[in-house]
């Protein structure tokens, strides 16, 4: 099996994701853990900045950062474009420093693709896509953002992923 899908049960309504474990093997896993693990499991997109992404799997209600099982390898290179909805690793300016949060893209966003095996041109890599729930994915995007805890474009009101489900 090649792909395998995930539903992202949230208080605005269900996002279903497929995550692509043949081009992103160790994203698609890495992610795949977390999901199998409850990690995912009341946490909140808390960062939402609008035509461009919604983030979430690093903090509880509260902005409460979880902890991680460790960094992985930057898949940016394996092909796949960071087109709207579709699903890429969060990461620090490290290439190789993303964990458990990962981002849905809200338009096409080339800046972020894979250019160069270097510090500035390793992008973000891309894993999986929105396969419905879209229209969830658009009105997260659209609420109101402000300051929290030291970060920025913060949901005014919680967006909670309320549990992730892989589907057999």
């Amino acid at each position: 099996m090649s792909t395998k899908t995930v539903e992202l049960h949230t208080n605005h309504g269900l996002i279903t994701v497929e995550v692509d474990l043949a081009k992103a093997p160790i994203s698609a896993e890495n992610f795949l853990a977390y999901v199998r693990s409850g990690h995912y499991d009341g946490t909140v997109f808390h960062r939402v900045i609008k035509r461009f992404m919604i983030q979430g799997g690093g903090f509880a209600v509260g902005m409460k950062q979880k902890p991680t099982t460790g960094e992985i390898q930057n898949e940016a290179n394996n092909g796949l474009k960071n087109e709207h909805y579709t699903l890429a690793m969060a990461r620090t300016s490290a290439p190789h420093s993303a964990s458990s949060q990962f981002f849905i893209n809200t338009t096409n966003n080339d800046f972020l693709n894979f250019k160069s095996e270097t510090a500035g041109g390793w992008g973000y890599a891309v894993f999986g896509k929105v396969i419905a729930g879209k229209e969830v994915v658009d009105a997260i995007e659209k609420v109101r953002t402000g300051n929290s805890g030291g970060h920025g474009d913060v949901p005014v009101e919680d967006v909670i992923i309320e549990r992730a489900v892989e589907l057999a």
